[in-house]
C-alpha cells in the first residue's frame, strides 16, 4: 500500500488550468507526486500530479479534484498495485484474522495508509462484535489517515456502500500531519497499517512507526502487523549474474567495444540495492549455497531505530560460486504468533503447522515478490561447510548487504576513484542486455550495413544509447556523431570522455546535444543534413513502460524531419506490433473484479482499478509485465502481426486488423503485445522484445473473462477456433487501443 507519511499532497483552491488531453494508463506506473507550494481549503481540495507523455518525453501537471468523478482517477489508479494487493486472499484473510483478534472491545485505532478503508471496515466491525459490546460507557473510535486524493475518494464510496462511513473518520492527511487535539481526540490504543513493499522498509515503515510511536500512539499500543522478520540465502545464478556483471560478461563480445573498460569496471553498473523479482520463476537456474537464515527481526509494537546491523558467520551448504543473496520476509500479524504471512520463494518448507502459510506459497500475487541483492563481480567461491562472514545494514528506507570471504571485504555503493562524477547506474535488464552478445552481434552488423555507402556521414543517435555511440566512433573514424542523450544528458557526455581512450576514438568527434532531439538545428550540425539516424532504442528513465512507448523514436524522427538528408538512413527502419494469445491464469486472478472481500462490498472499486470484468477490454488498460514472471504461463497461438509502423515516413495515425487461429487448447486470459525492432531495409536483422526474451516488459491486455479456446484444426464444441484483432495507435499520446473478437 501506499506510504500514508512519504507522498507528497498539494491541496490548491482556485487554479485555472488548460483542458487535460485524455491520459494514458501505462504512463502512471507507480504513482509519484512532486511537492509544489500549497494551500488548503476546507470547502475545495486539489492536488497536482505529473503526467508523462511517453512519445514526447515531457511532463505536465495533471489536477485531481476532490469533487471529479471517476475520470482522472481511474487513469491514475489503473496501473497501481491496489487490485493485486486486494486480490490476495491469504493476506486479506491474515489481516482479519489478526485485527479481529486485537480488538476485542472499544478503543481508538489508527489506520495509517488506509487505502480503500479495508483494515479500518474489519476493526470496526470487530469493534462492534458481540465479545466488544459487554464493554458499556465505552465508544470506540477508528481513524483512517489517506494522503492520496485518488484513493481518499475512492475509499469514502467502499464506506458507504457498506454503511461504515459514519463509523470511520477519514483524514486526508499524511501521518506526519495528524496532531493529537487537532485532528485525533486522543491517541491510539491500536495500529494497524500495511506500508510494506518487498524489501519491507521501501516505503518508509521506519520512520511512520517511528513518528506513530512519538505523537500518536500510546505507550505499549498493539499493533497489526505485530513484527516482520527478514530472511536470506545465498545462491549460485548465471542468470542473475548477467543481470549486472557487465564487464565479465562483454569480453566474450567480438565487436571492439569496451562499455567497462579495464580499472573503470564500476563506470557502468547496476545501484547496489534490493531488486523485487519472482524468483520461484527462475527456480531451476539457481542453485542453494546456504540455509536460510534471519537477517533483521522488527516489533512494530516498539519505535524503531533508524539504524541497525546484522553480522553473521553463514556456512555454506554445497561448493558454487555465490552470485546473488535471494531476501524475503515473514509477517507475524498478532502478539501471539498464530497468524502469518511470508513472501518466501516456494522451494522454503515452511512450518508444517501453519496451513495459511502454505496456502500462501502457492499464492502468485505482484505486489509483494522477493529480493535479489547482488554480489559484485563474477561473485564468490565457496567450498561446502565453508564459512562466509555476512553484514547486514539498514536505514529508514533499504537494506544493504556485504559479504567477506577469506582477506577480502566486497564494498557496494561507493565508485572507484577513477569513475568518480561519470559513473552511469542503468538498470539490471539493461545492464544484461548489454552483455549479451547476440545481441551486440545483431547491433554490429545493422550500423555496419548502415555505414558502409556512407562517406564522412553525420550521424545523430537518437536515445540514450551509449552503444551505440561507441560503437559508431569505432566503425567509423570519419564520421561525425551527435549523441541526443536525452535521459543522460551530462552524465552520458562525461561517461564517454572517460571511455574515449579506452575504446581508440577521439571524444572531439561526438558531440552530446545536451538538449532535446526536436531542439535539434542545422547550427548544431555546422549546416549539415544528417545522413544517419539511429537508436536501440532505449530512454532512460524510462525502462520497464509498454513497448510501444519507445516508438517515442518514431515522434522524434518526424520532428527532425527537416535536418534529415534526403537519403537518410534511419535504424531501426521499422517496429512491428507482435501479439500472443496466452493463458494467463495467476496475472489474471490478480487483476480480476473485486466483489466481496471479508465480508465487504468492494464492487464499486473495480472500474477505478481497471479490473478484469467490469470494463470493455478496448478501456481496460494495458499494463507493462515480464511475462516470464508471470507465474503459470501457456502460449495459445503463434506470434502474429498485428500493424507495422514504418520511420521512413513521419508518425501518424496506425490502424491495424489480423486474424489468429488458436494452435494450443487451453483458456484464453488475455493477448500479449511487443514490438519487433526491424534493423535493416532488407528485414534480415530483428531485434525482438517478445516472451522470450527475459530482458523486456511485454505489454499485457487482459480479458474481461476467460475463454474457451481449441486448436483451429481440432477443437472441440463449443471453444472458439480463432480470434480477430484490431489495434489502433494515436501518435499524439501514444495511446494503442486493442479490441478483439472471438470466432
Amino acid at each position: 500500500m501506499f506510504m500514508a507519511s512519504s507522498i507528497c499532497r498539494t491541496l490548491v483552491s482556485n487554479i485555472v488550468l488548460h483542458p487535460i488531453t485524455r491520459l494514458n494508463p501505462s504512463s502512471f506506473g507507480r504513482i509519484k507526486c512532486q511537492p509544489v507550494r500549497s494551500m488548503s481549503s476546507e470547502l475545495s481540495q486539489r492536488i497536482f500530479q505529473l503526467r508523462f507523455n511517453p512519445l514526447t518525453g515531457n511532463s505536465e501537471w495533471v489536477v485531481i479534484e476532490e469533487s471529479e468523478e471517476e475520470n482522472s482517477p481511474k487513469a491514475l489508479l489503473s496501473s497501481t498495485s491496489y487490485l493485486d494487493m486486494l486480490n490476495d486472499s491469504p493476506r486479506n484473510r491474515a489481516f482479519c484474522k489478526a485485527i479481529e483478534k486485537t480488538v476485542i472491545k472499544p478503543c481508538h485505532v489508527l489506520d495509517i495508509g488506509s487505502g480503500t478503508g479495508l483494515l479500518s471496515m474489519m476493526a470496526a466491525r470487530a469493534m462492534d462484535s458481540s465479545d466488544a459490546k459487554h464493554y458499556t460507557g465505552s465508544k470506540g473510535i477508528l481513524s483512517a489517515c489517506e494522503s492520496y486524493l485518488p484513493m481518499v475518494k475512492l475509499m469514502r464510496k467502499v464506506l458507504r456502500i457498506n454503511n461504515m462511513e459514519k463509523k470511520i473518520r477519514i483524514f486526508h492527511k499524511r501521518s506526519d500531519e495528524l496532531k493529537v487535539g487537532h485532528d485525533l481526540a486522543s491517541r491510539a490504543n491500536i495500529l494497524v497499517s500495511e506500508i510494506l513493499d518487498s524489501e519491507l522498509l521501501g516505503e518508509g515503515l521506519i520512520p511512520t512507526l517511528q513518528q506513530a510511536h512519538d505523537e500518536l500512539l500510546m505507550e505499549n499500543p498493539q499493533t497489526v502487523p505485530s513484527r516482520a522478520t527478514i530472511y536470506g540465502q545465498l545462491v549460485e545464478s548465471t542468470f542473475l549474474w548477467k543481470l549486472h556483471d557487465l564487464y565479465n560478461n562483454e569480453a566474450k563480445a567480438l565487436d571492439n567495444v569496451h562499455l567497462v573498460p579495464a580499472e573503470l569496471e564500476r563506470i557502468l553498473r547496476v545501484k547496489p540495492q534490493q531488486y523485487a523479482m519472482h524468483c520461484d520463476a527462475i527456480a531451476e537456474e539457481i542453485r542453494l549455497l546456504s540455509d536460510p537464515f534471519k537477517v533483521f527481526e522488527f516489533d512494530f509494537s516498539k519505535r524503531p531505530e533508524s539504524h541497525g546491523q546484522t553480522e553473521l558467520h553463514i556456512k555454506a551448504t554445497s561448493d558454487g560460486r555465490v552470485h546473488a543473496i535471494v531476501s524475503w520476509w515473514v509477517l507475524q500479524l498478532d502478539y501471539e504468533g498464530t497468524i502469518f504471512y511470508s513472501t518466501a520463494p516456494r522451494w522454503i518448507n515452511l512450518p508444517f503447522n501453519c496451513e495459511d502459510l502454505q496456502t500462501q506459497s502457492h499464492n502468485w500475487c505482484d505486489h509483494w515478490k522477493q529480493c535479489v541483492w547482488f554480489i559484485p563481480g563474477i561473485g564468490i567461491l565457496v567450498s561446502k561447510d565453508e564459512q562466509v562472514d555476512f553484514q547486514a545494514v539498514h536505514n529508514d528506507i533499504s537494506i544493504s548487504y556485504n559479504l567477506k570471504h577469506g582477506d577480502s571485504k566486497l564494498e557496494q555503493g561507493y565508485p572507484d576513484f577513477h569513475t568518480r562524477g561519470c559513473q552511469l547506474i542503468l538498470s539490471p535488464e539493461r545492464i544484461a542486455i548489454y552483455g549479451d552478445r547476440e545481441w551486440r552481434y545483431d547491433m554490429l552488423r545493422a550500423v555496419m550495413n548502415a555505414l558502409q555507402k556512407k562517406v564522412s556521414p553525420l550521424c545523430v543517435v537518437a536515445d540514450d544509447s551509449v552503444f551505440l555511440t561507441i560503437l559508431l566512433a569505432n566503425l567509423s573514424p570519419s564520421s561525425n556523431i551527435i549523441s541526443v542523450f536525452p535521459g543522460l544528458q551530462e552524465k552520458g557526455a562525461q561517461y564517454l570522455q572517460a571511455v574515449a581512450d579506452a575504446n581508440g576514438f577521439s571524444i572531439n568527434r561526438v558531440n552530446v546535444l545536451g538538449k532535446r532531439p526536436t531542439c535539434l538545428t542545422t547550427d548544431d550540425t555546422d549546416q549539415k543534413k544528417v545522413d544517419l539516424l539511429i537508436g536501440e532504442p532505449f530512454y532512460y528513465g524510462n525502462e520497464g513502460k509498454l513497448p510501444w512507448e519507445n516508438l517515442r523514436f518514431w515522434k522524434e524522427r518526424t520532428m527532425l524531419d527537416k535536418v534529415l538528408s534526403k537519403d537518410v538512413l534511419i535504424m531501426p527502419c521499422k517496429g512491428i506490433l507482435k501479439g500472443c494469445a496466452m493463458s494467463l491464469p495467476d496475472l489474471w486472478r490478480s487483476r480480476r473484479a473485486l466483489e466481496i472481500i471479508e465480508g465487504f462490498d468492494h464492487s464499486v472499486v473495480n472500474t477505478t482499478l481497471g479490473a478484469c470484468g467490469d470494463l470493455p477490454v478496448s478501456q481496460g488498460p494495458s499494463l507493462p509485465y515480464f511475462i516470464w514472471q508471470c507465474g503459470e504461463i501457456k502460449e495459445l497461438s503463434e506470434a502474429f502481426t498485428i500493424m507495422e509502423f514504418d520511420f521512413s515516413k513521419p508518425i501518424s495515425l496506425s490502424f491495424g486488423k489480423t486474424k489468429v487461429g488458436f494452435t494450443e487448447a487451453g483458456i484464453c486470459h488475455g493477448f500479449v503485445l511487443w514490438i519487433d525492432w526491424i534493423l535493416d531495409v532488407d528485414h534480415s536483422i530483428v531485434l525482438s522484445t517478445g516472451p522470450k526474451h527475459r530482458y523486456w516488459k511485454q505489454g499485457v491486455k487482459l480479458l474481461s473473462k476467460p475463454v474457451a479456446v481449441g486448436n483451429h484444426g481440432s477443437s472441440g464444441i463449443g471453444d472458439c477456433s480463432f480470434t480477430e484483432i484490431e489495434a489502433s495507435f494515436n501518435p499524439s499520446d501514444g495511446e494503442l487501443i486493442i479490441r478483439h473478437d472471438f470466432l
